[in-house]
């Protein structure tokens, strides 16, 4: 099951989305992560049924270019040897402009409605932020996503060719 949606990671960097609850938002990050060449991390539990079919259907086209792997828990996932885990959260330390990425970085993503857990906090290596107008809440996560992921990509020379 899901061999269809493991392919080559090509650029090292990866995106984790901790216990998503929205498809359609998971589905674009899949989308932004096929075209730009990283990998993706679901951690488990989903807030809807993660299956074949419903991630071809938010997903498009796309499927087949993303390197995803499915864990069933948070400590399932830190079992995977990773790269820095890097926490994109409003109530970031640093904002992501400001912070200097590596190539094998994962930045990870909390879940639409509640965000992330203390535990994911406390186990990230820094938590970023995307500076926003006072009063605003937060960010869609697959904006935040992209917002972020263009600056790291852009840093370690992600953006400076075209991807194959």
């Amino acid at each position: 099951m899901f061999a269809k949606w493991r392919s080559v990671n090509i650029r090292g960097m990866r995106l984790a989305l901790y216990q998503p609850d929205i498809p359609q938002n998971t589905g674009a990050i899949l989308r932004l992560a096929a075209c730009m060449g990283v990998g993706v991390d679901i951690i488990e539990p989903c807030g809807f049924v993660l299956d074949d079919r419903r991630l071809a259907r938010v997903a498009m086209d796309y499927a087949g270019k993303v390197d995803m792997i499915r864990h069933s828990s948070w400590r399932a996932y830190l079992e995977r040897p990773a790269g820095r885990r890097l926490l994109l959260t409003t109530k970031g330390d640093v904002v992501y402009t400001e912070f200097r990425f590596d190539r094998g970085d994962t930045l990870l993503l909390g879940r639409e409605s509640a965000g992330a857990p203390e535990e994911v906090h406390r186990r990230a290596e820094a938590r970023i932020k995307v500076p926003m107008r006072e009063g605003c809440r937060s960010l869609n996560v697959a904006l935040a996503a992209a917002i972020v992921l263009a600056e790291a990509l852009r840093q370690t020379g992600g953006l400076s060719k075209e991807i194959s």
